[in-house]
C-alpha cells in the first residue's frame, strides 16, 4: 500500500505555541491551574498534567497561584474574577483568535451587532462572547438561523470560529445578506485550518481510504472529517492508532493521511507505522 500524509497534518502555530507557554510555565512557576485544556488532544492534556499543571471547576483563593489561559481563549469575566481573587493570569491564547476578539470589541464600538458563526459551546465561541457587553448572536448551522432576531437587525459584523468550514460559512453570510441591509463579513477561519481544507479536499478522491487522526472534541478535526466523507466514503476518524480497523482496507492500494491540528506529531507516526505494518 502506497500511504500519503497530508503536509498540514498536526500542530499549528497556535498550538504548538500555546503547548511551549504550557510547559515553560510548569517548569518555572508552581501551582499553575487550568479552567479547561490547553488543546482539544487527550495525548497533550496528558503531558500538560504530567508537568505539573492541574485542572480545576472553580477559583479559589488566588495567591501564589497562575491561571493558564488555554489556546481557545476565555471571557474578560473569567479573568477578571481570577485577577481579583489574586491569581497571575498567563494568557497562551492563539494570537489568531486574539485578531477575532479585537475584530469583535471594535464592531461593538460602531453599534453594529455582533454574529459568530461557529459552535455554541466551542471554547473558543464562548470566549469571543465573552469579549462584549451585548448579547452576540451566534449561528453553528445553515438550519439553525435565528430568522426572528436576524430580521430586526440592521447593521451587522459576521466573524467565525477560527476552525470552520469556509464553505458551510459562506452558504450563511449569503442567507444573512439577504435580511440585514449593512453586513460586514470578516473571514476569520485561520490560515492553517484553510490549507488543511483545501487538502482534504483533494486527497480523499486521490486515495482509496482516508484516516484522519485527532481527538473526537476536536472541532478542526471534524471539518476535516466532515469534508472528506462525502467526498470518499471509505474516510475514517481515529483517536489514535487503535482505532483504526484492518477490514476497513480491504483492498485498498491508496491510503490518504491527515491530522488534526492539535494531533501531537507521535500520533501520527504511529498511525503511519501500523499502517506500514498493515
Amino acid at each position: 500500500m502506497k500511504i500519503s500524509l497530508a503536509k498540514s497534518a498536526g500542530f499549528c502555530f497556535g498550538v504548538k505555541r500555546a503547548i511551549n507557554i504550557s510547559l515553560h510555565t510548569a517548569a518555572t512557576r508552581k501551582n499553575v491551574y487550568m479552567l479547561s485544556d490547553i488543546v482539544h488532544n487527550e495525548e497533550v492534556v496528558r503531558q500538560i498534567h504530567e508537568a505539573g499543571i492541574k485542572k480545576i471547576k472553580r477559583f479559589g483563593n488566588g495567591k501564589e497561584k497562575v491561571l493558564l489561559l488555554s489556546a481557545h481563549g476565555a471571557a474578560n469575566k473569567t479573568i477578571e474574577k481570577a485577577k481579583q481573587l489574586g491569581y497571575e493570569i498567563i494568557d497562551a491564547t492563539c494570537p489568531m483568535v486574539k485578531d477575532i476578539h479585537k475584530i469583535a470589541i471594535n464592531t461593538e464600538t460602531t453599534c453594529r451587532k455582533v454574529v459568530i458563526i461557529g459552535d455554541k459551546k466551542h471554547n473558543e465561541v464562548q470566549g469571543i462572547i465573552g469579549q462584549l457587553k451585548n448579547k452576540a448572536i451566534v449561528i453553528d448551522s445553515i438550519d439553525n438561523i435565528p430568522y426572528g432576531s436576524i430580521k430586526k437587525i440592521k447593521k451587522a459584523s459576521v466573524v467565525v470560529q477560527s476552525t470552520q468550514n469556509i464553505d458551510k460559512a459562506l452558504k450563511i453570510v449569503k442567507v444573512l445578506k439577504k435580511y440585514i441591509p449593512e453586513l460586514k463579513f470578516f473571514n476569520t477561519i485561520c490560515r492553517p485550518t484553510r490549507i488543511k481544507q483545501e487538502e482534504i479536499k483533494t486527497m480523499p478522491r486521490e486515495n482509496d481510504v482516508m484516516i484522519i487522526i485527532g481527538s473526537k472534541n476536536s472541532a478542526n478535526t471534524k471539518r476535516l472529517y466532515e469534508i472528506s466523507k462525502p467526498l470518499n466514503n471509505r474516510s475514517y476518524w481515529v483517536n489514535t492508532k487503535e482505532g483504526i480497523k484492518p477490514e476497513w482496507l480491504k483492498g485498498a492500494n491508496k491510503i490518504g493521511v491527515t491530522a488534526g491540528a492539535s494531533t501531537p506529531e507521535s500520533t501520527i507516526k504511529k498511525v503511519i507505522q501500523y499502517l506500514s505494518c498493515l
